[in-house]
């Protein structure tokens, strides 16, 4: 089985009163809207309808927590930079993300997905930024991948890792294409590493 497979909705949180107790390690995904993260996380569960995917960016406007089987909790943050959401809604989300992301003790880290063909937008610096002060690695899922060459893919790769470097040691990142499954094990054992689960360990023992 794999780390994320068999994850439920557990509850959803718009305020930061309605955060459930630090019951397990959290690990946040957190993304600009329409760059892939509702697909993603749906892609590492194996369960097409558990985070809402829609084609209109800005639909996902509180932090969800789905458990794991190993008692973690993934934990849906809301799109951010959809330009259309009123103002003082879009302060409020950040106001959420970024007080969540900076004072969570429960939070093991974040996964912060980017569409391959636009990463690192200013508003994807700021949440590298929010969240660097708290020493928690970040590990970067380049989205949609499967819609740039090989050589592309690499050259994008070869970039942002180079600008995660001037953050922090341990900002990682991999491309990843919901839509081809690709770099899910990839991203498995990087997120495993975190809990101190090894993905071989996740494997049924023969019998």
């Amino acid at each position: 089985m794999s780390l994320f497979r068999g994850a439920t909705f557990y509850i959803t949180a718009h305020h930061l009163s309605d955060l459930p107790p630090p019951l397990g390690a959290e690990i946040a995904f957190a993304g600009r809207s329409n760059a892939g993260k509702s697909s993603a996380i749906n892609t590492l569960v194996d369960h097409n309808r558990l985070a809402f995917v829609s084609k209109t960016p800005g639909r996902t406007q509180q932090i969800n927590f789905f458990s794991l089987p190993g008692g973690a909790f993934l934990v849906d943050l809301p799109g951010y930079g959809y330009a259309k959401v009123q103002r003082d809604l879009r302060a409020h989300w950040e106001q959420l993300l970024s007080t969540y992301l900076q004072t969570r003790a429960s939070l093991f880290g974040m996964v912060l997905i980017m569409d391959a063909r636009h990463p690192l937008t200013p508003l994807d610096r700021q949440m590298l930024n929010w969240f660097a002060s708290t020493g928690k690695p970040v590990h970067v899922l380049l989205s949609k991948s499967d819609k740039l060459s090989r050589q592309q893919g690499q050259k994008t790769l070869r970039e942002v890792q180079a600008t995660l470097r001037d953050y922090a040691d341990n900002y990682t990142t991999q491309l990843f294409s919901s839509s081809k499954k690709q770099g899910m094990e990839e991203a498995e054992e990087i997120i495993g590493g975190w809990l101190g689960v090894k993905r071989e360990s996740t494997k049924k023992a023969p019998g």
